[in-house]
């Protein structure tokens, strides 16, 4: 039974001296602190974890998705110097490969590092947002975060909220969606990395599939569910990369019911997903052991995969219609051009699986060269006169989020977010909702950002 506790009124530490602070250090957080340091505002980072970088560092996720329409690289600027330093560091990738690339976690976190400590940015690790409060005009006066000091106090002009979970946002009181509507999310997925793997054997098992995955001719998943021995792997969601010599990463196997705003839910998740983990290690040695016989299970995420929480109701909320007619907007601060994946529901595992052997008949593709905008709009929370967010959170329909929930685009919108959180602080007394969108959009051009004019409806 729940019960309250009334906090005894005393003071706690206050740091002022902010022009912006982002929350949250994953790939839209680092690049909204580098963007804003770079034009001049004094920015902090927070971050609750020991490293930056979010999905592709802390939680194993072993590769990017496309940053090409398939015909170019449509998210540029930080993010493709994100993209371009990582490969540059890994042999194996093949010059120019810019789709589905490995990640090597560990060297991705001292690029996150490099790129917001070198903009001029500060970031405080192991530190978490624990509480919010508004001032009269609208906006966010204060936060309260928690670390080895304690409770302390923090203010600044502009926030960017970079939490994931809009965390920020929702406890200043903005509207939000989560979830479905009978708010069920997407299953989250504890991802995992084995050594010792004989990565020749992995890349020439299947030459007609990506390796194991539930699309290639002959990928053994299929006969480890049926067999019944691992039942803790329900389902056919198997991806994997080679991510340095003999050392393979893997994103495979779904956990439902998790939601990362109760942290009971994300505890147990997480308890499952190193059985699950464990698991794979021995079906794959069993099934597959041309590759795995001789496999190390060397580590799980201390990260849990998380796919969708809140989404915030922004100015303008982007559709599954302006996805399908790949429409422009005269705000847009980035294009996007990934599938629409949504991944299945807990009880219709079944006829996931089935479909998998086909092919992801239920995404939604665009072809060769075809893009979508993402407006400012949806990064400003109505009702917020100095909150931005950036990353899987902003304002859309769900189904939208299936496609703008992935590392590349939310990399450009944080730099979009960093750089406009500047602007407001600097122009407009921390107003957001005021940022000349022309001025932006120049702004992320003069920094390599892919915005082209010629997409704009006359």
């Amino acid at each position: 039974m729940t019960t309250t506790y009334t906090l005894q009124a005393r003071s706690i530490p206050l740091s002022g001296s902010w022009d912006v602070i982002v929350a949250g250090g994953g790939p839209a957080g680092c690049t909204a602190a580098a963007a804003a340091a770079r034009e001049g505002a004094r920015t902090l980072l927070i971050e609750a974890g020991g490293a930056l970088g979010g999905s592709g560092t802390s939680a194993l996720v072993p590769s990017w998705c496309p940053f090409s329409d398939k015909e170019k690289i449509i998210y540029r600027g930080m993010a493709e110097q994100v993209l371009k330093a990582c490969s540059a560091g890994m042999p194996h990738v093949a010059p120019g490969h810019v789709d589905w690339v490995p990640i090597d976690p560990e060297r991705l976190k001292g690029i996150y590092d490099d790129l917001v400590i070198s903009a001029g940015a500060r970031v405080l690790f192991n530190t978490s947002l624990a509480a919010v409060d508004r001032d009269e005009r609208g906006g966010v006066s204060t936060i309260v975060v928690g670390n080895k000091h304690g409770l302390s106090a923090l203010q600044a002009r502009v926030y960017v909220d970079c939490t994931g979970d809009a965390d920020l946002s929702a406890w200043a009181g903005a509207a939000f969606d989560k979830g479905d509507e009978s708010g069920d999310l997407m299953p989250a997925t504890h991802c995992f990395v084995f050594s010792n793997v004989d990565d020749y054997a992995l890349r020439h098992l299947f030459k007609d599939g990506p390796g194991l995955h539930a699309n290639s001719p002959g990928s053994p998943i299929f006969r480890i569910i049926e067999s019944g021995r691992y039942p803790l792997i329900p389902d056919a969601h198997i991806c994997c990369n080679v991510i340095g010599p003999g050392t393979v990463g893997f994103n495979a196997g779904h956990l439902w019911k998790v939601d990362n705003t109760d942290p009971e839910t994300v505890s147990a998740a997480l308890v499952r997903g190193r059985k699950m983990a464990a698991q794979f290690r021995d079906a794959l040695a069993e099934f597959c052991p041309q590759a795995f016989a001789n496999a190390f299970l060397v580590m799980t995420a201390g990260q849990m995969g998380i796919r969708e929480t809140r989404r915030v109701v922004g100015d303008y909320v982007l559709t599954l219609d302006d996805y399908l007619k790949r429409r422009s907007f005269p705000d847009e601060i980035c294009r996007n051009s990934y599938f629409i994946d949504i991944h299945q529901a807990l009880d219709d595992v079944a006829g996931n699986n089935a479909a998998r052997r086909e092919g992801l008949k239920h995404a939604i593709y665009y072809g060769p060269g075809e893009s979508h905008g993402i407006p400012y709009r949806c990064l400003t929370p109505k009702g917020l006169r100095n909150v931005l967010v950036a990353g899987r959170s902003i304002s859309c329909e769900r189904i939208v989020q299936g496609s703008v929930r992935v590392m590349p685009v939310c990399l450009a919108m944080g730099e979009a977010a960093g750089m406009a959180a500047a602007h407001a602080a600097h122009r407009h007394d921390g107003d957001v909702h005021a940022v000349d969108a022309h001025l932006l959009r120049e702004g992320l051009k003069a920094h390599g950002g892919y915005l082209p004019d010629a997409a704009l409806p006359a």
